[in-house]
């Protein structure tokens, strides 16, 4: 009995032990933001329609994100940024506390130092060094939270740049109207990665705006009211030395009242109880997944990726259930989801959220089955319900069967097929020579070889769910167009390689190299090293292709 008891106490002391420990301390959300990382450090909760973090107004590649580790500078902070992608895009309104600046058209930055910068899930925090404002943020699903502690002066103000974007993004038209001498309403539509962008807002602060400067194209505007291309506002007021001054942005896709309704996720102005709710929601989320060990270095990497993989996609409908649909037109939908990089997260991330989100994988396709709905295809890369058609494959298929597979319900099996037939069936995408020819031939598409590997495993996906609901025709049909990816394996050489549509080999070939056009590349971002081994449906079949089991594992 006393072994018993002694064992019973070290279980407890030892689950206590783990629990005392709070996860989110070993997310560090400047993983990511150096070199061509592309994530972004700020404020957002797990699948939040919020993603507040700040931009150091440089344009290039490894500022996708709008923040780029490397830079010294900062322009402003926006509500809304993309997590890892090649391309920059989003960045909407764009908000920046100020001290003893004539409002204008002109750029305004200021030095920041990482030893006076702060990031953890759901807050960052930076010293903007010019205007000696500590700057806080955080976030609920909807919602931005701002506080500002600024210095003493006759003249702040914090600037709303509507007009500010990166990269491939430029606003087409923007508006701000001033409701009261606190609150103030508007829209950013733009144009870029995604053509057809709108963001509605509202902006409530904790004071009264003595002065309202706006500038519309260029041009200084005497109103309180204003719209154009490039919009800019200045909110000015006095401040006391340690004032804090809070400001809430509640956003929408739809109208301008939904963006509204969005403050009303924060009911108060206590920053402190919202930071403290976002750090729960994230400590709760990163639970869901545990290792045991002593190595700390382990655990920040494993629990960052993992608060990674919880950024997207992200929540589109607002409040009321509207939403942007690829129309442009005001959609409803209970819980619609966008920002799906279908491409890179197929694989592993979609898999893993079946296990760590499985509440929210309905939600998530039948947000797919929405845009299916109003585009009669599935997602390829979808951003702000627009379709970017980026990348290969058309992957929310296995994504679709995996749930249904795993027996995950709260959606339309047998609509969720149909969905999977249309999209196997295009003829856009090199989908119509792909069935033509079984095989894509490099002369009518490029990335020839990649798109082929991918299409087959699609199909096979498709295949599995014909047999599960019954449609053994279909079944048999998808698994033929599963094995494709014989038609371009070549045994002489031991690699899958592209062929023309003459039947005859693409030369001179080599296995190790990589072409980035995507119209003279055979394979998508890699060489013949990394494509060929991407038939995870049939791997037997491969093993056959490349000798048996003893040349492989010799």
């Amino acid at each position: 009995m006393k072994k018993i008891f002694f064992a019973i106490a070290c279980t407890f002391f030892f689950q206590l032990n783990i629990f005392s420990q709070r996860l989110i301390d070993f997310v560090n959300p400047f993983i990511g933001t150096a070199a061509h990382g592309h994530t972004y450090p700020g404020a957002t909760l797990p699948f939040g329609m919020v993603q507040l973090s700040p931009d150091n107004g440089t344009q290039g590649w490894d500022w996708c994100s709008g923040y780029n580790y490397s830079d010294s500078l900062i322009q402003g902070f926006s509500h809304t940024h993309l997590s890892g992608t090649g391309i920059g895009d989003l960045c909407d309104i764009s908000v920046m506390p100020l001290v003893n600046v004539q409002p204008s058209i002109q750029k305004i930055k200021s030095s920041f130092s990482h030893k006076q910068e702060i990031a953890t899930p759901g807050y960052y925090a930076v010293l903007l060094k010019n205007f000696d404002v500590w700057t806080e943020l955080t976030a609920t699903v909807r919602c931005g939270f701002h506080k500002y502690t600024f210095p003493d002066s006759k003249n702040a103000a914090i600037k709303i740049d509507l007009g500010f974007a990166i990269n491939w993004d430029a606003p087409t038209e923007c508006s701000i109207k001033k409701i009261n001498d606190s609150t103030f309403v508007g829209y950013r539509f733009s144009t870029g990665w995604a053509k057809d962008q709108k963001i509605f807002f509202a902006i409530k602060l904790n004071k009264a705006v003595k002065v309202l400067s706006l500038f519309a194209d260029d041009q200084s505007i005497n109103s309180n009211e204003t719209k154009g291309k490039d919009v800019k506002a200045f909110l000015q007021f006095e401040t006391i030395k340690g004032e804090r001054v809070l400001m809430k942005v509640g956003l929408s896709s739809a109208d301008i009242e939904g963006a509204l309704e969005s403050l009303n996720e924060i009911k108060d102005w206590n920053f402190e109880r919202v930071k403290k709710d976002a750090e729960n929601i994230w400590e709760r989320e990163l639970r869901k997944l545990q290792i045991r060990s002593d190595d700390i270095a382990l655990k920040q990497t494993f629990y960052t990726a993992i608060y990674h993989t919880m950024l997207s996609p992200n929540r589109f409908s607002d409040r009321y259930g509207n939403y942007k649909g690829i129309n442009g037109k005001i959609q409803n939908g209970k819980s619609i989801y966008t920002t799906s990089s279908l491409w890179d997260t197929f694989r592993a991330e979609n898999p893993l959220l079946t296990l760590t989100q499985t509440e929210l994988v309905p939600s998530i396709i039948n947000s797919y089955l929405s845009f299916y709905d109003q585009y009669g295809l599935l997602p390829v890369w979808d951003l702000q319900f627009n379709e970017t058609n980026c990348m290969t494959g058309y992957h929310c298929i296995p994504i679709i069967a995996d749930a249904i597979l795993k027996g995950i319900t709260g959606f339309d099996y047998e609509k969720a097929y149909y969905a999977m037939l249309a999209s196997a069936n295009q003829n856009i995408r090199g989908a119509d020579v792909y069935r033509q020819y079984n095989y894509v031939p490099q002369d009518k598409v490029g990335s020839s070889v990649t798109i082929t590997l991918e299409y087959s495993y699609d199909d096979w996906c498709i295949a599995q769910v014909a047999k599960r609901i019954g449609k053994m025709t279909d079944y048999r049909d998808f698994m033929k167009r599963s094995l494709n990816w014989r038609n371009l394996f070549d045994r002489k050489t031991g690699f899958a390689r592209a062929k023309n549509s003459d039947g005859k080999w693409v030369v001179p070939f080599d296995p190790f190299y990589s072409e980035h056009d995507e119209k003279k590349a055979a394979y998508t971002e890699g060489n013949a090293w990394q494509h060929s081994f991407f038939v995870p449906h049939d791997v037997y079949g491969l093993m056959n292709y490349l000798g048996g089991q003893k040349t492989i594992c010799r």
